[in-house]
Parts: C-alpha cells; sequence; structure tokens
C-alpha cells in the first residue's frame, strides 16, 4: 500500500497493529513499571499508557528508544514478528521472496511518519521501509534528535527533506542520499506543503 498525495496520515491512535499490547508485554518481561520506563527514554508517563491502550503511537525517535530499552527489535513491537519467525511461509503470491505493493505492513507514526515494511517478513538485522513523511512531518515529536545502534542508508523518492545529522542540516531532494552512523544524533523534517517518499534501511549489530 503506496500513500498518494490525496491520503492522510493520522498517527494519533494504533490501528489495529497490535503495538500496545506487545509494548506491554515487553515492559513487563523487562519488570519495569510504566512510569519507571517512561523516566528511562524520557517521556512522560501518560505517553506510554497511551500506547499500551492503543489509543496513541509513539513517534520514530520514541519508538527507537523503547525498543533499545526494552532490548527488543524494531520489528517484533510495531508488526509483532520476532526473528524466530524471519522466514515467512511459502506462497504463490511471492513465496516468500517477494512483497507485493499492495499487502505490505504498515503503521502511521506520531508526528505524520508512516512506516511501510519492503520485506516479506522479519530481517534480524535490518529494518528495510518506505517511509512517507506528511506536509510538516517529522521524526520526533519532542524535536529532540534521536540516535540508536546501527548504520543508517535512505534515499528520496519524491519531495524534499530537511536532514539534520550531528551540527550539520542537509536539504534533500528526489534522488539525494544519506549514509551515516545512527549514533550521531539525527532527525528529519518535512517543511514543505507536499508529502516526502523515501527508502530507509537500517542496518543493526547482530
Amino acid at each position: 500500500m503506496t500513500l498518494d498525495a490525496s491520503a492522510s496520515i493520522a498517527g494519533d491512535f494504533d490501528p489495529g497493529t497490535g503495538l500496545g499490547p506487545r509494548l506491554r508485554e515487553a515492559r513487563d518481561g523487562r519488570g519495569l513499571s510504566v512510569r519507571e520506563l517512561a523516566r528511562r527514554i524520557g517521556c512522560s508517563a501518560s505517553l506510554i499508557s497511551q500506547i499500551e491502550r492503543g489509543t496513541s503511537v509513539p513517534s520514530v525517535g520514541v519508538l527507537y528508544s523503547l525498543a533499545t530499552e526494552l532490548d527488543s527489535s524494531l520489528d517484533y513491537l510495531v508488526f509483532g514478528t520476532r526473528s524466530a519467525d524471519a522466514s515467512p511461509p511459502r506462497s504463490t503470491t511471492g513465496a516468500g521472496v517477494v512483497q507485493r505493493a499492495g499487502c505490505r505492513q504498515l503503521i502511521d507514526l506520531a508526528s505524520g511518519v508512516r512506516w511501510e515494511r519492503l520485506t516479506p517478513g522479519s530481517d534480524e538485522t535490518t529494518d528495510f521501509l518506505e517511509v512517507v513523511y506528511s506536509p510538516g512531518g517529522h521524526s520526533t515529536d519532542e524535536r529532540r534528535p534521536m540516535r540508536h545502534e546501527g548504520r543508517e542508508y535512505g534515499v528520496i523518492l519524491s519531495g524534499r527533506l530537511t536532514a539534520n545529522v550531528g551540527f550539520d542540516s542537509y536539504e534533500l531532494g528526489p534522488g539525494d542520499s544519506v549514509a551515516f552512523d545512527s549514533a550521531t544524533p539525527h532527525e528529519y523534517l518535512n517543511k514543505t506543503d507536499d508529502y516526502v517518499h523515501a527508502i530507509w534501511v537500517v542496518i543493526r549489530p547482530r
């Protein structure tokens, strides 16, 4: 499923992805209270509660912080697949090799960002996504740069995106790409009135 300019990104609820129950399960598994988890990642306890109840979704930055603190994969929290499920069942639609455009798993995150998974199954070390930024969308609703493990690669398909990486700011247009260590503080902003479509890959250490 691909978003076009006439579509909208709600970004204010969990649209049936099951993120909330999986977050609660991961938090309970680590023996953390809602308040303690919120303290560790630097957000409000009410936000954690809202995510777990499915009445809100995190920003990209909060989602990465949750996955890191809970020692969980993004793929499991967002889409419910563990590394043990990395080999998808074979089918006539692509035999576990092809991800059909109309059957992608997706989630609308806070602050106007949509993730669409481009792999037919989970990958233990790589996130391969089409990312859509709505007009005014940005990666961190707290407006604090995020940082996480891995190495990050992105290419802009359409629209113009501002990438703040470290102490530098870059204006990216169609065909422009970035590559850097994800431990470097970074954030992305769509300052335009058009949607931005990009392909993003994050390679994480095993």
